[in-house]
């Protein structure tokens, strides 16, 4: 049995963290990010405080995180949270890890009278939907998501309207 910990996470936290946020991007065939990006996230959860950070440690050592912000349903009022990232190693899983950082989640959730919570999911993680599933998530089947990246950003700001 694992003993481990749920926790906000702290500056000092910053380096194991962004080695598993490394390991996050492996894991989904990604570009890890840049040197640039890592001091920008870091500055984001620990200054500017747009994300918020939990962390599951054990013996001194993170073994996983839970990175999310809030955003706002309109028809609700209330806010929402969105779980950007939950990382827990291949070696850790199957612990429980997973599963107490996603509930700290939910409570953080109701503790800040979220009206829901939300994430995304790769496609091709159909162990990560089964996980979710089996906590009484819902699929949004009736949702596509979208995207414009910095690129495309900037090509469109600079469009006459």
């Amino acid at each position: 049995m694992r003993r481990f910990s749920i926790r906000k996470a702290t500056r000092e936290d910053s380096e194991q963290f962004l080695t598993l946020l490394t390991a996050l991007a492996n894991f989904e065939h990604l570009k890890p990010p840049s040197g640039a990006a890592k001091t920008r996230i870091i500055r984001d959860i620990f200054v500017r405080e747009r994300a918020k950070l939990f962390v599951a440690s054990e013996s001194g050592k993170l073994v996983g995180y839970a990175l999310y912000f809030y955003t706002y349903s309109s028809f609700l009022a209330t806010p929402t949270l969105y779980l950007e990232d939950i990382f827990v190693p291949g070696e850790f899983r199957g612990s429980g890890i997973g599963k107490s950082l996603f509930i700290r989640c939910v409570r953080e959730a109701v503790a800040q009278s979220c009206g829901r919570m939300e994430w995304s999911v790769l496609t091709w993680n159909r162990d990560a939907m089964a996980f979710y599933e089996k906590l009484g998530a819902e699929r949004m089947d009736a949702w596509c998501l979208y995207r414009l990246t910095a690129a495309g950003l900037r090509a469109l700001a600079q469009e006459s309207s």
